[in-house]
């Protein structure tokens, strides 16, 4: 029997081959931009490192689905699926293969060892990059090896040729022998059977108006890594290429996508830089296998999320609270009623032309976030006189930002070190649409016409096309986000402007239908860019489609019930 193909199909030059809960990958990306020739298995423990490479023996063609990645040159086949989270098989029909240690170089401190295990004949890397050692195990055919127990520079690896079968593990640094429970069909069909009980969870809506929503699902479950090092707890990663970290606000929108389908996994996501938060209340910058980093924060939209999940356990007022004091005492001047960044890192929006005339500024999205942030602290506290608190700083906060930063046109930033105003053609400075009604109304239309100025064929661009300062390929300075465009999206549709926000989502939507889940995206062409497997923007067009589906529904329903009425 042979698995026949389904669910999305993919090329791993642009999403990487791996399974939920697996800390590898499949992919030719083994640095930050940077592509090999050859599919190679690529750690993620202890950083981002190359393992080994998988050369077939002719060239070949390479597709994947979210259950099997294919070698094919005519009828001669390699394929290799998942049978765990550690371990994964790798069968041959008359395509051989070579498994060759990527880097081959070995010192007293960095690189491969190979030597093969005389306890069971097995096949051994152990690398000094990811402290971990590459077991292969031999199920079916013969294997040459090559460079055992070689020292310096060398070919390390094992060649296959004709029909063969291997096991491929990760492990630390020993366990049983390998030994086979289910043929190779058994575990390409049971891989299939998880990914496809995660796409129902999560996007049971799924259909024909969104295309893209199966793929979409296999980006976050398989950018999904479990708990180890700093990781506390099952965690999607931003992508298994190289931004292979938990950022502490990329985190909440995975946690949006996931919460209605999955809402433990939503919850873990969600609490896990909150697992590091440090005395003071701040949350860490970032948060992958093997380091933790506080130098910068990032903003706090997670009230905002919280409108956007379940129900919220006990547990999550508290956390909430720390953050908030976090930014009331340690990012306030004495006296001062706004916030301050102290970098543009801290927004989120790195080198927003915001933060180009000074640094250390008040700007009007940061108390916008924290605004919402206090409402739901009033929301979720524990007793009235709590409530009544956080409600009279977020009315004092929203009075001067609307006194101090708006100057009867547009929100400015302020140097909180100079004093000095300045405005931007950035997309950051109409944030505080998230707001939504509780703006006035002026601000809110001057604020929607200043978003609908950045709107372009593909979506919200991040710096207006007309600015000098546009760049196609500038980071915050010109491309497509997913979180800039679900943040507005969200505050124009409680703001009232719903026809823009319903293009805004439509043209974002459409635009990951027909370039992918980059990290960001050309505003002019629509081409992806940087990182190409980003789960938050995979979640962003979850999070989007299932909200287009239930209003497009609703409205049918709507439809109906009239032209039944008597």
């Amino acid at each position: 029997m042979t698995v026949a193909a389904s669910g999305p199909m993919f090329s791993p030059w642009e999403i990487p081959f791996s399974y939920h809960g697996s800390w590898f990958g499949f992919s030719p990306v083994v640095a930050e931009g940077t592509y090999a020739e050859e599919v190679h298995l690529v750690s993620h423990q202890s950083g981002m490192h190359a393992v080994m490479k998988l050369i077939p023996e002719t060239a070949a063609a390479i597709t994947a689905t979210p259950h099997r990645l294919t070698w094919q040159d005519g009828e001669r086949l390699i394929d290799l699926a998942y049978e765990s989270v550690d371990t994964v098989r790798v069968r041959g029909r008359g395509l051989g293969l070579r498994l060759l240690a990527a880097d081959p170089v070995l010192t007293p401190f960095s690189g491969p060892y190979f030597y093969q295990d005389p306890v069971d004949g097995s096949y051994v890397f152990t690398l000094y990059q990811t402290g971990r050692r590459y077991r292969i195990t031999l199920l079916g055919g013969r294997a040459e090896h090559l460079g055992a127990q070689v020292l310096g520079a060398a070919e390390r690896g094992i060649r296959l040729s004709g029909e063969w079968e291997i096991a491929v593990e990760e492990y630390e640094t020993a366990r049983a022998p390998y030994a086979a429970q289910n043929s190779f069909d058994q575990v390409v069909k049971a891989a299939r059977a998880e990914f496809e009980a995660f796409a129902e969870a999560v996007a049971p809506w799924r259909g024909n108006r969104t295309p893209a929503a199966e793929l979409a699902a296999y980006v976050l479950w398989s950018a999904t890594v479990r708990p180890a090092g700093f990781v506390t707890r099952p965690a999607v990663l931003m992508s298994k290429h190289w931004m292979d970290k938990v950022w502490s606000w990329d985190h909440c929108f995975n946690a949006i996508a996931l919460a209605a389908g999955l809402p433990g996994l939503a919850w873990d996501q969600y609490r896990l830089p909150f697992d590091h938060q440090d005395a003071s209340g701040a949350l860490p910058d970032s948060i992958t296998h093997s380091e933790v980093l506080y130098n910068f924060v990032k903003p706090p939209v997670h009230g905002w999320a919280l409108r956007h999940l379940p129900a919220a356990p006990d547990d999550v007022y508290p956390l909430l609270e720390r953050w908030t004091i976090f930014w009331l005492t340690a990012r306030r001047v004495p006296g001062h009623e706004l916030p301050h960044y102290q970098h543009g890192n801290d927004s989120g929006w790195d080198n927003a032309t915001t933060f180009d005339t000074e640094r250390v500024v008040q700007s009007a999205d940061l108390a916008a976030f924290l605004i919402l942030q206090l409402r739901e602290l009033a929301r979720l506290a524990p007793d009235q006189a709590a409530s009544g608190r956080w409600s009279a700083q977020a009315d004092r906060m929203r009075d001067a930002l609307l006194a101090e930063l708006w100057d009867g046109e547009r929100f400015v930033a302020r140097g909180v070190l100079s004093g000095r105003s300045w405005s931007s053609s950035s997309l950051l400075d109409l944030m505080p649409i998230v707001l939504g009604k509780e703006l006035p109304r002026p601000v809110r239309a001057a604020l929607a016409a200043g978003i609908e100025r950045h709107l372009t064929a593909f979506g919200l661009a991040t710096e207006s096309p007309d600015s000098p300062h546009y760049l196609d390929d500038g980071y915050w300075r010109g491309p497509i986000w997913a979180p800039s465009t679900v943040l507005i999206e969200d505050g124009l549709r409680r703001a009232g402007y719903t026809d823009l926000a319903d293009e805004i989502s439509s043209r974002f939507r459409a635009l990951c239908e027909m370039a992918g889940f980059a990290e960001n995206f050309d505003a002019r062409t629509g081409q992806g860019l940087r990182d190409r497997a980003y789960t938050w923007t995979a979640a962003a067009y979850l999070h989007l489609a299932a909200a287009h589906v239930r209003r497009t529904s609703s409205s049918a329903r709507a439809r109906r019930g009239r032209l039944s009425s008597p």
